[in-house]
């Protein structure tokens, strides 16, 4: 996939605390319009914490977050909504209410956020799901519907409103593996069929192969990012050991899943 040089978001001496607990500590990076960017990283690197930064959830204690050239971290109240438009974000359980349909759940950001009539949303939520390979199942309740395909009807909510960038909160915990391949394709489809960013936080190698474009590796003990880059030069060859050997991990004990 050709990657395209301009930023949808970029984050300056970004740091991340809770209290006077830093989680991440002036940290930089960027992501390209049409990547497909992982954040990955052991247990207590931050990786949930940045991510709910990202999405506007946590105001950082300093630095600066771009998105799509707009502020998020000094935009008020009426910049802020709109900056939060421009992206959809899949949290990790899928997060559908089990009241509503598949239909309805994927209508709902349409009603909180347009003023189209009922027949309109009805026919652009049922767009969303038949991307996602749903479109027969639209009057299916969530409890209805295996896990996999409830995280793909909340792929197609995150999409309801056509965002720019696309944020995934482990997307494949809990499925199997057949299953958690068949959603690593559909990202990938999305990616480059529609020329999606997605920003994924993700610790399980066999997506991490299979998708990223490029990954950030955070780590605890620095508070920081230790390396940035393609997840296969990454593995066969960053100079941080710590790195080959979390990359090399599958590989070595045929595992596809590292520790959270």
């Amino acid at each position: 996939m050709t990657i395209k040089n301009d930023i949808v978001i970029q984050a300056n001496a970004l740091t991340c605390a809770y209290g006077t607990s830093v989680i991440l500590d002036n940290i930089n990076f960027e992501v390209r319009r049409g990547e497909v960017f992982i954040i990955l990283g052991g247990s207590g690197c931050g990786k949930s914490t940045l991510l709910k930064h990202l999405i506007g959830l946590y105001q950082p204690a300093g630095g600066s977050i771009k998105i799509i050239d707009q502020d998020l971290v000094h935009a008020n109240q009426q910049e802020h909504r709109r900056i939060l438009k421009n992206i959809g974000v899949m949290y990790q359980s899928g997060a559908l209410f089990g009241s509503m349909s598949l239909l309805e759940n994927v209508r709902l950001p349409l009603e909180e956020h347009t003023a189209l009539d009922i027949h309109a949303m009805n026919l652009i939520a049922h767009m969303k799901l038949s991307l996602v390979g749903l479109g027969n199942f639209t009057k299916h309740y969530p409890s209805e519907v295996s896990g996999g395909m409830q995280k793909r009807a909340a792929i197609a909510r995150a999409m309801a409103l056509d965002p720019e960038v696309l944020f995934l909160d482990e997307p494949s915990a809990g499925l199997d593996p057949i299953t958690s391949s068949e959603l690593d394709a559909l990202i990938r489809r999305l990616a480059e069929s529609l020329g999606i960013t997605f920003v994924i936080v993700s610790h399980e190698l066999a997506s991490i192969f299979a998708i990223a474009d490029r990954v950030i590796m955070l780590d605890a003990e620095t508070k920081g990012i230790i390396a940035d880059g393609p997840p296969v030069t990454l593995q066969q060859s960053h100079s941080n050991a710590t790195v080959r050997e979390f990359f090399n991990r599958g590989k070595h004990n045929n595992i596809t899943q590292v520790e959270d």
